[in-house]
């Protein structure tokens, strides 16, 4: 999508009118119903429905009373939350009793109403209007009367409010005044209905669904969406939006497709950009099938673990289904995931007039194959039980299965990376050979690490849309990543050993004795630690590449790891707070650090899982420590936990530690239950994919992982949790070298190349931001005469300005902690990865100076917000939560307002200049452009060239002198062309470019109006000669054009 340029809006009225024009052009009714009230809305809506239902089976050429349309708010009262109000709005129609004596037919009776048809988009009897400035009750006649700035109707109801702030205000003081509202009540009766806010000013959109009202409802700013084109990139303009999210048919589709009425946790969802294109792409694709062609390959999804694929891929399901492009849906995943926690997902996800069903068995999967009730369109079941079912046995003959290949049937595989999916894929597909196969995969396989000569490609067809890990962490959907390489042996000694032992030599003395030999050892004094591929692919070996695995099987080794975990765990796991994860490279390997554990920390819950089968023709040695081990391990789990598990009920067992460590199902609250919560799990390779949990935090590695097993595995502690879990940790001890070099090999493959932001901050980058952003503080509080941090400023504004300071400390704070920072030691040392040089940084804050800034960021509280403009100001929110923009803006108007009263008061020329600089730090904030701006008014203040209002802020008069200037040069541009500047100044504010340009003949028109004689002058002024008059014509298109597409900006005018 091509991105316009933001115009500047002095006045949030001026944006509001040009955000109703833009939106009546994009498919939303030129009537604007303006200041209404609910009554007047109510109203509105009757009509509509009378237009909608005045046939004689419904209405009957009778209108609808104002008791029948009480009746239908009622039923919204009754339904109450944005969940069921999502259900009474898709659910097409609504029934009233008919109490209008004039329709004799239905009086006394019972009808059905037709509300909304999702499916019935821009067309039909679907109606799209907009909402200027609706009146709000309010709940208390002490609050003040409440005015919304706009409304989007469909089909009379409500459905998406708009929060508008004008240019420079940031948009968090739009959230905060829907909060506000919602706090006061006035999302309430017709209003109710809202599914989702829209908050934005002219540089900056969220999106989020309605949480509903206290105290079920809670605003939570993780689930403020940036609406993004198709590649990801975030659309921030506000041209942009109105001409993606909230146009027609996109704005339609939120309401009816795209929210989600999760009854799991009772809260109504709306689905990201990324999950939009993901899901229509499948949903496009299906519907472009050619069935019967023998092409199976539907396509795959790539979108990165967390980023929601459950709610995506059940989307594209819905969407197929309701279309009827397909019979039949089958998604097909692990049966462990499916015996968690997937198939309660999937049915969370379901209307209420749609059914999940669930396959006990392969007689009941076969049943509901051959089954034409729609109830049956939508199937989850295991992708191992889907592979039973085969031509010629005995539980599906023939003219069963060919009953079945009648039909149109779609299969939607999760973890399609999956090696172990490849031979069972197969059996389906040979079973299945009209079916269409579509794939989510957070780690696709590339061609760089081929499974069986096969990629994603190969299997299930094209990339239908991407979001990479890179992406979901850039839109904070994800946690980035803190790893550490952890050396077990020191690299020199490792050089030592393997030098001997290529060289054939026991000693040094051995290797200078026989030149040969003395050659080869120093060959590998020279050799790298890692290894690579050189240019024709082939590997060159590196030292760690001559490692035996034995190495890391000695006692050395494995109580190195062990006390590295011991010595870290509490700073790591936040005392206990975070479990994590131990990953080894074999079971005998996970037993021996099983009882390492036990023996050093016995004070840890720990347990183990891994494959629990008994190979009972394999070494008798290597089994009964298999079995004895396993025995071991589900001992100590029942009787730490008063359970009875067993060998033969391990599947349960595995349940069990699953949903404790994840604190699911019966643990989900044992947040508040130490003695039930499990620390640390060591694993092979179970729960090394698929195991979601935000109360995972750290993963230990004693394993060499590559490419998506080392995505998969690292994405176990990514979850997002709060200002507690800052990023996921990562500490890692094979082959340490290597394992670098696998992770940036990895993160190269799946991060698109956007490696921005995937690796957290290291310890010495964060103390340096300590000691930064406390000197601002102590700058901050000395300027105010406080020299030992005793009381707060006294202006509200430089008490914001704390404010602001204190939470970017806390968050360096916070991750600082995780990464090994103690109030008892003030002196760090680090070594420099480029020189190897050792330094030292000096914490310049003390822990007592640190409770002293804490205890006066608390009496903010009492302080209620900073100032007469109410600003949002919650300091009961997380740190993490606060947002600064305003407080900043407040503290440089602060500063103006010195300096007007240092003028005012005549003070020596050289305390006005301090007071002058002062107010020009301030300006650090601002873009260049706005500085220029600002200057601009400065020098006209100082030589007495503007009069100041009461109450008009600084930033007002720098937003107002950078809409005059763009209004003045669309004013000039008009004059000098003899152009209508009314319609001049229509098209630069819409949302225009080279395609849409002169679309409906927009452009044509306007040209119409240029005065040619005028024209000429002001071309042959720019080209400084005279034109023939087809070059004037060309020349003015092309200005023309260039100004209304660049904003009025990419245009340099004559001057006078």
């Amino acid at each position: 999508m091509e991105r316009s340029v933001a115009m500047t809006f002095a006045s949030e009225a001026d944006f509001e009118e040009a955000l109703i024009q833009l939106l009546t052009n994009k498919g939303w009714e030129k009537t604007v119903i303006k200041h209404p009230t609910e009554v007047d809305l109510l109203k509105n809506w009757a009509n509509i429905l009378f237009e909608n239902n005045n046939t004689i089976d419904r209405l009957n050429n009778c209108p609808l009373t104002d008791s029948e349309m009480q009746q239908i708010i009622e039923k919204i009262i009754v339904a109450r939350t944005p969940l069921k109000l999502n259900g009474f709005i898709n659910g097409k129609t609504v029934s009233i009793k008919r109490d209008n004596p004039d329709d004799k037919l239905h009086y006394g009776l019972e009808i059905s109403l037709k509300i909304y048809d999702r499916n019935e988009i821009a067309a039909g009897q679907s109606r799209y209007q907009i909402v200027q400035q609706p009146h709000f009750s309010v709940q208390s006649p002490l609050l003040n009367k409440r005015r919304g700035d706009l409304m989007l109707l469909i089909n009379g109801m409500p459905v998406i409010h708009i929060e508008l702030k004008r240019s420079h205000i940031p948009v968090s003081e739009a959230t905060n005044q829907i909060r506000k509202y919602m706090r006061e009540g006035v999302f309430s009766g017709l209003f109710s209905l809202v599914q989702i806010f829209v908050a934005m000013n002219p540089e900056n959109t969220v999106y989020f669904a309605n949480p509903g009202p206290k105290p079920e409802g809670k605003f939570n700013p993780d689930y403020f969406f940036h609406w993004a084109d198709f590649t990801n990139e975030p659309i921030n303009d506000w041209k942009g939006i109105a001409s993606s999210l909230l146009s027609i048919p996109m704005a339609h589709q939120l309401i009816g497709f795209y929210t989600v009425a999760d009854n799991s946790d009772g809260v109504l969802k709306v689905m990201r950009s990324y999950q939009y294109y993901a899901a229509n792409a499948i949903s496009d694709t299906v519907s472009k099938i050619k069935w019967n062609s023998g092409n199976q390959r539907g396509g795959y999804i790539w979108h990165t673990t967390g980023s929601g694929k459950t709610m995506t891929s059940f989307k594209s399901a819905q969407l197929i289904a309701s279309s009827n492009d397909a019979e039949k849906v089958i998604f097909l995943m692990d049966r462990i995931e499916l015996g968690t926690q997937s198939l309660k997902e999937y049915r969370a996800f379901a209307n209420d007039n749609e059914t999940v069903q669930a396959t006990e068995n392969t007689d009941v999967l076969i049943n509901r194959l051959k089954s034409d009730s729609s109830l049956d369109t939508l199937i989850v079941t295991s992708i191992q039980k889907m592979s039973n079912i085969k031509a010629g046995e005995e539980n599906l003959n023939d003219a069963d299965l060919a009953k079945i290949n009648r039909k149109r049937i779609v299969f939607i595989i999760d973890e399609a990376h999956r090696s172990t999916f490849g031979e069972m894929l197969a059996t389906i597909k040979n079973t299945f050979p009209n079916a269409v196969f579509f794939g989510f995969t957070g780690t696709p396989i590339h061609d760089e690490n081929q499974k069986k000569l096969n990629t994603t490609s190969d299997i299930f067809g094209d990339e239908l849309h991407r979001y990479v890990i890179a992406d979901g962490i850039r839109d904070k959907n994800v946690l980035g990543f803190d790893p550490y390489k952890v050396l077990t042996f020191k690299d020199k000694d490792i050089r030592h050993v393997v030098g001997l032992e290529q060289a054939k030599a026991t000693s040094l003395e051995e290797v200078s004795a026989d030149p040969e030999k003395e050659k080869i050892y120093y060959r590998f004094m020279q050799l790298p630690m890692y290894g690579h591929r050189d240019e024709k692919g082939k590997w060159v070996k590196g030292i760690e590449d001559y490692i035996p695995t034995s190495q890391y099987h000695t006692p050395e080794h494995q109580k190195a790891v062990v006390h590295d975990i011991m010595d870290n765990w509490l700073q790591l796991s936040y005392n206990n707070f975070f479990h994590a994860i131990f990953a080894t490279s074999s079971i005998p390997e996970a037993i021996h650090y099983y009882r390492l554990l036990k023996e050093f920390m016995p004070e840890l819950k720990i347990t183990c899982l891994f494959d629990p089968n008994i190979d009972n023709n394999g070494d008798i040695r290597d089994t009964a420590f298999k079995e004895d081990g396993l025995v071991e391990i589900i001992q100590d789990y029942n009787e730490r936990y008063n359970q009875k598990f067993s060998l033969p009920t391990f599947a349960a067992f595995k349940k069990d530690v699953s949903f404790r460590l994840a604190h699911k199902e019966q643990y989900k609250y044992i947040e508040n239950e130490p003695q039930k919560q499990l620390n640390l799990l060591i694993v092979v390779d179970q729960m090394l994919t698929g195991f979601d949990s935000k109360w995972l935090n750290t993963l230990y590695l004693d394993k060499v992982l590559y490419y998506e097993g080392l995505i998969q595995a690292f994405s176990r502690t990514n979850r997002l949790f709060g200002e507690k879990k800052p990023f996921g940790i990562i500490r890692y001890y094979r082959k340490p070298h290597s394992m670098e070099q696998n992770i940036q090999s990895a993160f190269k493959l799946y991060s698109g190349d956007k490696p921005i932001g995937l690796f957290a901050v290291k310890l010495h980058k964060n103390l340096y931001k300590i000691n930064e952003i406390f000197a601002d503080i102590v700058d901050l509080f000395q300027n105010d005469g406080i020299t030992d941090f005793s009381r707060l400023p006294e202006e509200n504004a430089t008490k914001g300005r704390f404010a602001s300071l204190f939470n970017k400390l806390d968050d360096y704070y916070e991750a600082a902690v995780i990464q090994g920072f103690k109030w008892d030691k003030s002196v760090y040392q680090f070594e420099d990865e480029q020189t190897n040089k050792k330094y030292v940084i000096k914490v310049d804050l003390d822990e007592a100076t640190y409770l002293k800034l804490l205890q006066r960021y608390k009496e903010l509280e009492n302080g209620g917000g900073i100032g007469g403009d109410d600003i949002p100001f919650d300091l009961k929110a997380h740190l993490t939560e606060i947002d600064t923009g305003l407080i900043d803006t407040v503290y440089m108007n602060s500063h103006f307002d010195k300096y007007i009263k240092a003028l005012d008061t005549g003070i020596p020329p050289e305390e006005l200049e301090a007071v002058k600089n002062d107010l020009h730090k301030s300006f650090a904030q601002l873009s260049q452009e706005e500085q220029k701006y600002a200057n601009i008014f400065l020098h006209d203040v100082q030589s007495g060239n503007i009069k100041l209002e009461l109450g008009k802020t600084f930033r007002d008069y720098v937003t107002e002198y950078q809409s005059q200037v763009q209004n003045e040069k669309i004013h000039r541009f008009a004059s000098l062309l003899g152009l209508d500047e009314e319609q001049l100044r229509n098209m630069v504010a819409l949302n225009l470019n080279e395609q849409n340009i002169n679309e409906y003949g927009r452009l044509d028109d306007l040209k119409k109006t240029i005065d040619m004689a005028k024209a000429k002058l002001f071309m042959e002024a720019l080209a400084q000669k005279p034109l023939i008059p087809p070059f004037v014509n060309r020349e003015i298109d092309k200005i023309l054009r260039k100004f209304i597409l660049s904003g009025a900006k990419d245009v340099d005018l004559p001057t006078e």
